[in-house]
């Protein structure tokens, strides 16, 4: 069976100044799956993951050479950027919900698009917190504050608020690094969810986590990919010694 592929990545390298932070990147990220970014810290994970929603743009020094394309269109000269962080949605290594009430907090995007219709915005919202499995805790204080939410729920409540854009991709950059062990299991579930609407493509440090939740898997050691494959293969079956190294605990 062939997979869609949602991004096609050629050739990327991308510079901070003098600073080659990515070298030569090639990977085709494939739709409706999880696909985990790993390495240690520093490797070019996190840096690579802003490249597919442009979020390096917003820094001065940054320069980028090769091709990232969705659906075939190159990113950088055929999409709109705004239209781009529209259709790939990005969740944050530390909850950052807006200090307004949690219905507020979903309805945000859907309004600056121009949303305005009461009944609408409330059906949307429901559908986001339903869909980040957190319309059951929250439904009767929706204006409340969202900073009065726990940690767990207020990482949730991030995913709501990019769910309600209607996105094609979530990016989520370590998102249940600061979790506790029972907040990161919901997380975990509801990406396993999320995966047959959306592209999910995960930053994540824990070995364990990528092994648990990930369909692919792509290990970045020096701003490289050194291997790329599915989460089976690289983790019982790798083909590179510095990928066996780092899984098993070696380094890093």
């Amino acid at each position: 069976m062939n997979e869609k592929m949602k991004f096609n990545v050629t050739n990327l390298n991308l510079f901070y100044g003098d600073f080659q932070a990515l070298h030569d990147i090639n990977l085709n990220i494939p739709e409706n799956k999880v696909t985990a970014l790993i390495g240690p810290s520093g490797c070019g994970k996190s840096t690579f993951l802003r490249t597919l929603n442009r979020m390096n743009d917003l820094i001065d020094s940054v320069k980028i050479t090769g091709n990232v394309s969705l659906d075939h269109a190159d990113i950088y000269s055929a999409i709109d950027v705004i239209k781009l962080r529209i259709r790939v949605g990005m969740v944050f290594q530390k909850p950052n919900p807006f200090p307004m009430s949690i219905y507020d907090n979903v309805a945000y995007g859907p309004r600056c698009q121009g949303i305005k219709d009461k009944k609408e915005l409330a059906e949307i919202v429901e559908e986001a917190l339903k869909g980040a499995a957190l319309w059951e805790e929250v439904e009767d204080r929706l204006h409340k504050s969202a900073l009065g939410l726990s940690g767990g729920q207020q990482q949730r409540l991030c995913i709501a608020r990019a769910i309600a854009m209607k996105p094609e991709v979530i990016l989520m950059d370590e998102p249940t690094s600061a979790l506790d062990p029972i907040a990161t299991q919901k997380i975990e579930q509801l990406m396993d969810n999320l995966k047959k609407e959306y592209t999910i493509v995960i930053v994540t440090h824990s070995m364990q986590q990528a092994a648990r939740i990930s369909d692919k898997t792509a290990f970045f050691l020096m701003g490289e990919i050194v291997e790329y494959g599915d989460t089976d293969q690289i983790f019982t079956h790798p083909t590179d010694k510095r990928t066996e190294d780092y899984i098993t605990g070696r380094f890093g």
